[in-house]
């Protein structure tokens, strides 16, 4: 149970981590037109800023948090970001201004950015032929908190636009203190590696990493497999509502079915599917269900037909932990966490991009006066990056010789 609890810890932090970005969503409308007044529809353009300044925020500084912990150790970088997560959530419960909402959200960029620590410190604790599931766990707490984050924001709304974030400030306290139990350093002495500014920033930790046999094709597979998926959060709502008419509770309910999907998918499947197949042909497998998902979505005219295949659709999640092992494996013991902190700049990346490429194929293909209405145009966009993401990873011989190694 001691052994356990660490990894226990990881996965919460991954939770909050992501139930920071859901959790208040619901009340966000509410809450800009509080502060600053004017209409839904400028609320809107504001949270579409906010929304980019955390990701960017993330882009950012994930691989410096990731070479933080390379030189001073996992543990406090983990637990003083949950300190000021903690902090930030309520600075954010008690602004009056949309500047303090934005200074709010810049700052829990920053924090939320540990995502590439924990996945460092989970590969210190695991054999290389544990990594991918143990990838696997954080992925389903990182759907996990996708779940409950929008579920409780939109719960909590109903004591007021502030509740939730006063909800998310003790999480994130709570779990800092069980951290501060638990938690042992896995960083040695032997470990330990100097601090440089140029692997400190997501540009120099993408040239120093990409230097390590067989991790540069698999940087590209990685950016591009996620800017396929991120298709889901940046057009769904939309796409379903012009395709479907579905109402904001049916949207909520096929979220949450994808988001309880995704995280069964990554939680229980992962282990199986690679001692059955193998890390590579997970990774394979992965994507070729994610490609179909996207070509049954182009397809599919049946709104209550869809929520009964959407479970079908997360299946295809099995293939990022399986590759997050194989890209561990290429890189030395003494750089998981920078590796990790580049993995979540370009993860973070991905969802600059993704959204702006996505809405701008539905809104091309959805006008009215379009010489071709295909509001599904998004999906089969999707279809393509990913096909050409699975020519990168077949095609890579290096990447295939590591693997065979090991």
């Amino acid at each position: 149970m001691r052994a356990r609890l660490p990894v226990f810890f990881i996965v919460m932090t991954v939770v909050i981590d992501a139930m920071g970005i859901g959790l208040i969503v619901p009340v966000m409308p509410e809450l800009i037109q509080e502060v600053r007044g004017g209409t839904l529809a400028n609320a809107a353009l504001w949270g579409g800023i906010l929304a980019t300044s955390f990701a960017v925020m993330q882009f950012l500084f994930s691989p410096l948090l990731g070479a933080l912990s390379d030189r001073f150790g996992r543990r406090p970088v983990l637990l003083v970001s949950l300190l000021v997560m903690s902090a930030d959530y309520v600075v954010m419960a008690l602004a009056g201004s949309i500047w303090l909402l934005l200074a709010g959200r810049l700052v829990g960029g920053i924090t939320a950015a540990t995502h590439s620590t924990a996945m460092a410190y989970m590969a210190d604790v695991s054999e290389p032929h544990e990594k991918a599931a143990r990838f696997g766990l954080i992925g389903a707490g990182f759907g996990i908190g996708f779940i409950i984050g929008p579920v409780l924001g939109g719960l909590l709304a109903d004591f007021g636009t502030r509740a939730p974030f006063w909800a998310a400030a003790a999480l994130a306290l709570l779990n800092a203190i069980l951290g501060f139990i638990v938690l042992r350093e896995t960083v040695t002495a032997e470990k330990q590696r100097r601090f440089e500014g140029s692997r400190a920033n997501p540009f120099g930790a993408l040239r120093s990493v990409a230097r390590f046999d067989g991790l540069k094709i698999l940087l590209v597979v990685f950016f591009f497999f996620n800017i396929s998926t991120h298709v889901y959060p940046a057009v769904w709502a939309y796409f379903v509502t012009e395709r479907f008419a579905w109402a904001p509770s049916t949207i909520g309910l096929s979220l949450g079915l994808y988001g309880i999907g995704f995280a069964l998918a990554q939680g229980l499947l992962v282990r199986p599917a690679i001692r059955i197949l193998g890390e590579r042909r997970a990774v394979v497998t992965g994507m070729c269900f994610n490609i179909a998902s996207f070509l049954l979505l182009t397809l599919v005219t049946n709104g209550t037909l869809l929520l009964w295949l959407i479970p079908l659709f997360s299946i295809g999640a099995i293939a990022m932990p399986a590759l997050q092992g194989a890209m561990s494996q290429a890189a030395p013991n003494n750089a998981q966490g920078e590796l990790q902190g580049v993995l979540g700049s370009l993860s973070s990346l991905s969802m600059i991009v993704s959204p702006l490429m996505m809405t701008q194929a539905f809104a091309y293909f959805s006008r009215p006066e379009g010489t071709l209405y295909l509001p599904s145009a998004p999906f089969l966009l999707a279809a393509l990056i990913m096909g050409f993401a699975l020519i990168l990873y077949i095609t890579d011989r290096t990447a295939r010789k590591i693997q065979n190694a090991t």
